[in-house]
C-alpha cells in the first residue's frame, strides 16, 4: 500500500506542534518576567486573534491552521489558569463546562456561516488586541515585582539531649521570618530566595554546616502571590549541640555570609541568594 503525503500539510502540522511547544514553554514562567495575570490575559488575546484569523483567512488550509492554533492556545490558557490560580474542583468544572459550550457555539456559528468578519474590520480588531496586550505588558513592567524581606531572630536556644552514636545532635529551631510582598494588583509568581547558613564563634563544629530552610504551611511550597497581599514564611535551621552537653546552647543569629568572621560566642550566620530578586 502506498501512502500519499501532502508535504504542505505536513509542514503546517509541524508548525502547529512547534507553536504548541512554544506556548507551553511560555506558560512555565521561566521566560519574560510577566505576572501570572498578564500571561493569562495574553494567552486569551492570542486565542481571540488566531480565531479571528481563521474566520478571515480563506486561502488553502490556512484557516484550519489558524483554528488549530487558536484551539491549542485556548487549551494552554485553561491549563495555565487552573494550575496557577487553583480555582478548586468547582471552579475547574465550571471553566471546563464554559469552554465546552464556547467551542460548540463557535463551531455551530461557523458551520451555519453566521460568523463573517470583513477583512478591514478584522484588521481593526487585531490592532486593538495588539494594543491591549501592549498596554498590559507596559503596566505590568512598571508595576514592580515581588519584594522579599528577611528578618532574623536575635538568638535561638538548643536544649541538651541524651547520648547517641554521633557526637552531635541537631534540633530544628526558628531563626527568622521571610516576608514576601506583592504591592501591585496582578498575581505574580512566588520564588523564595534560597538560604544558607554557617556557624562562627565555636571551638569545634559538626562536619557539615547547619541546614537552613523555610517552613511551609501544609508542607506544600506556594508558587503564587495575589496582588496587594503579603505572605510570611518561618525560617528554620538545624542547630547542633554536643550530646555530652548538660546545659542549653544559645546561638546568636545574624544576617551575613562571611563564614570566616570572628565572634566571641556561638553565632549562626544566615545568607540569602538575592540574585534576580529585590531583597531588602
Amino acid at each position: 500500500m502506498r501512502f500519499s503525503i501532502d508535504s504542505g500539510k505536513l509542514l503546517y502540522a509541524l508548525g502547529v506542534a512547534f507553536a504548541a511547544a512554544a506556548l507551553l514553554y511560555f506558560s512555565r514562567d521561566v521566560v519574560f518576567s510577566l505576572s501570572i495575570t498578564v500571561k493569562a490575559a495574553l494567552l486569551f488575546l492570542a486565542f481571540v486573534a488566531l480565531f479571528l484569523g481563521g474566520v478571515t483567512v480563506q486561502r488553502d488550509v490556512l484557516d484550519v491552521v489558524a483554528f488549530a492554533l487558536s484551539g491549542v492556545t485556548y487549551v494552554v490558557f485553561v491549563g495555565y489558569v487552573v494550575l496557577r490560580y487553583g480555582p478548586g474542583e468547582t471552579g475547574t468544572f465550571l471553566l471546563l463546562a464554559f469552554s465546552a459550550g464556547l467551542f460548540v457555539t463557535l463551531g455551530y456559528l461557523l458551520r451555519t456561516g453566521e460568523i463573517a468578519v470583513p477583512r478591514r474590520q478584522a484588521v481593526g480588531v487585531a490592532v486593538g488586541l495588539l494594543l491591549v496586550g501592549a498596554v498590559l505588558v507596559g503596566v505590568d513592567a512598571v508595576g514592580g515585582g515581588v519584594t522579599y524581606d528577611l528578618s532574623t531572630e536575635s538568638s535561638a536556644t538548643v536544649q541538651p539531649v541524651g547520648d547517641g552514636p554521633s557526637p552531635y545532635s541537631e534540633r530544628e529551631r526558628q531563626v527568622g521570618t521571610l516576608t514576601a510582598s506583592n504591592d501591585f494588583v496582578f498575581t505574580r509568581a512566588l520564588s523564595l530566595p534560597s538560604l544558607s547558613g554557617c556557624l562562627v564563634g565555636v571551638d569545634t563544629a559538626p562536619d557539615r554546616e547547619p541546614y537552613v530552610s523555610y517552613e511551609y504551611p501544609g508542607y506544600a511550597q506556594p508558587d503564587t502571590i495575589a496582588g496587594g497581599t503579603t505572605r510570611t514564611f518561618p525560617v528554620v535551621a538545624d542547630l547542633p549541640i554536643d550530646r555530652n552537653a548538660t546545659e542549653p546552647v544559645t546561638y546568636a543569629v545574624e544576617r551575613g555570609g562571611d563564614c570566616s568572621a570572628q565572634r566571641d560566642r556561638p553565632t549562626l550566620l544566615v545568607s540569602v541568594d538575592s540574585e534576580d530578586r529585590r531583597l531588602d
